[in-house]
């Protein structure tokens, strides 16, 4: 059964959990200690309205990155206008992804082929857990919005496949 790891942060994480919620892909994945998110600071967080993420032993985002990266078989990472430079984090992924040898793939939401894209990326893998990440909504504002009217069509494409 596919599964979406996220850690709940603003942006493609978050639309991904509200993605697969509303698709009924199961989801999973670590967030920082007390549920932090830049827009739910206060415990419990992003764990409010996601129950199945667990919390990290520390409070740094970094740690949660790293995890969800580690648990995941892919990632996309889904880019704004400002592309992956904008975010530290995202960057960090990328890097870990690399280190790890694992599969990832990084498409601007707002391209005519972010679809095509990401779905092609996400079948080619068959990958039981993919992790999806990008830069948080401040980074990169609207990028959450997109990143949601993009990846539920496919999420629901790929749970009705299943």
């Amino acid at each position: 059964m596919l599964m979406v790891i996220s850690g709940g942060q603003t942006g493609p994480d978050r639309a991904a959990l509200e993605a697969a919620v509303a698709t009924g892909m199961p989801y999973g994945g670590w967030c920082p200690k007390g549920g932090w998110a830049e827009d739910m600071p206060e415990p419990p967080g992003v764990l409010a309205l996601y129950p199945d993420l667990r919390e990290t032993p520390a409070s740094a985002p970094e740690q949660r990155t790293d995890w969800n990266v580690r648990d995941s078989d892919a990632l996309l990472v889904l880019v704004g206008e400002g592309g992956i430079d904008v975010s530290l984090g995202t960057m960090r992924a990328v890097q870990y992804a690399e280190e790890l040898r694992k599969p990832y793939v990084v498409v601007s939401a707002m391209s005519e082929e972010a679809s095509s894209h990401a779905f092609d990326f996400l079948s080619a893998f068959s990958a039981p857990s993919f992790g999806v990440g990008g830069p948080r909504e401040s980074e990169s504002p609207g990028l959450q919005a997109a990143s949601l009217k993009l990846l539920q069509p496919i999420f629901a494409r790929m749970v009705a496949g299943a």
